[in-house]
């Protein structure tokens, strides 16, 4: 079994920045991998990034591509989401997941979910 508890959601003005975490804890091996997704009031879940652990492997939403950045910390077992120039329209709640084995952007194929952090852009 494995847990996961995001952090550092808020309330920030656009263009401004946040940093999102999640740890994880529980039965972390070695082939975790883990991704972020986002849900807004009356949308689906939509990917955002994901991160293999070995952190080599890593993609991007059209949507946030070149201003987000996916990282983690092993040695913490930690993932973080760095998100930089923020728009009206990233805000969501914001939900770590983790699976076994390849990251994946489909939400269909992660085992395990946080509760999820609320961001929310002011204009």
């Amino acid at each position: 079994q494995v847990q996961l508890v995001e952090s550092g959601g808020g309330l920030v003005q656009a263009g401004g920045s946040l940093r999102v975490s999640c740890a994880a804890s529980g039965r972390t091996f070695s082939n975790l991998a883990m991704g972020w997704f986002r849900q807004a009031p009356g949308k689906e879940r939509d990917f955002v990034a994901a991160i293999s652990w070995s952190g080599l492997g890593i993609a991007y939403a059209d949507s946030v591509k070149g201003r987000f950045t996916i990282s983690r910390d092993n040695a913490k077992n930690t993932v973080y989401l760095q998100m930089n120039s923020l728009k009206p329209e990233d805000t969501a709640v914001y939900y770590c997941a983790a699976r076994y084995g390849r990251s994946s952007s489909a939400t269909s194929s992660y085992d395990y979910w946080g509760q999820g952090t609320q961001v929310t852009v002011s204009s």
